[in-house]
Parts: structure tokens; C-alpha cells; sequence
């Protein structure tokens, strides 16, 4: 999985379905955009996993996820300036959650980058969301 080609963001969903190899999961169209793109997470994404881990919905904290998945697929968090991604989430309107707000903002930053997640809202209002 996960190519030296075209990023594709991930969402937080989607990273927890990778950590727990629960591949079945995820569609055709989504494990081809895995497997052929190099693969980025917003830190957002690090902060949404920290907090389930400390409500006691993840085993793993954000860290563990993130450093196993770096080593299994090449996985790694966006380097693009907080300054550059907030530009791009001051344009998304569609949402009032921050979370959703960010990790999209993040992706478009990134030249409208692919997104896979399996949110649907996310997929209503960004084109280059992949389910």
C-alpha cells in the first residue's frame, strides 16, 4: 500500500480501519486510491485519534497508530504551515465541526489532494472526497 505517487489524504476513520486491519471494510474504489497514492493525514487526524484513545474508544494512542502505520504503508502527517491550511478551512463553510473542517481544509490545500473517507457530509461537499 501506499505508493511514492499522488498523495491522497486519509480521514480518521480511515486510519482506524487500517490500524485494525479491518481492510474488508473499505471499498474497491478507496483501496485502489490507497494503494497507488503516497499517504498523508492531517494532524487534525492526530488530535481526533489522541482524544478517542482518551475516552477510551481506541486501545492505541495517536502516536502508536501513526508510527505502525508509517512502518506497514508509508504513512505520514501533512508538513504544510498551520498558517496555509486555516486559510483554506476559513473557506469551508459546509460544516461547524472542527474536526471534519480542518482535515478537508487540509486537503485542499494540498491542490484539492484526494480525500478517502467514508463520511458522507464530507463527500456532499468536496469533489475530491474518495469512498
Amino acid at each position: 500500500m501506499g505508493s511514492q505517487g499522488l498523495s491522497s489524504y486519509l480521514d480518521t476513520n480511515i486510519v482506524i480501519l487500517l490500524h485494525s486491519g479491518n481492510l474488508s471494510r473499505l471499498t474497491r474504489r478507496a483501496a485502489d486510491q490507497i494503494e497507488k497514492s503516497r499517504l498523508v493525514v492531517s494532524a487534525m487526524v492526530m488530535l481526533e485519534l489522541e482524544m478517542l484513545y482518551e475516552k477510551g474508544a481506541l486501545n492505541y494512542q495517536a502516536s502508536a497508530i501513526l508510527s505502525d502505520l508509517n512502518l506497514q504503508i508509508g504513512l505520514s502527517v501533512c508538513q504544510l504551515p498551520m498558517a496555509v491550511v486555516m486559510a483554506s478551512a476559513i473557506r469551508v463553510k459546509w460544516t461547524r465541526e472542527p474536526g471534519d473542517r480542518v482535515i478537508v481544509a487540509n486537503a485542499i490545500a494540498n491542490n484539492e489532494a484526494p480525500l478517502v473517507t467514508s463520511d458522507r457530509r464530507i463527500h456532499e461537499a468536496y469533489p475530491s472526497a474518495i469512498w
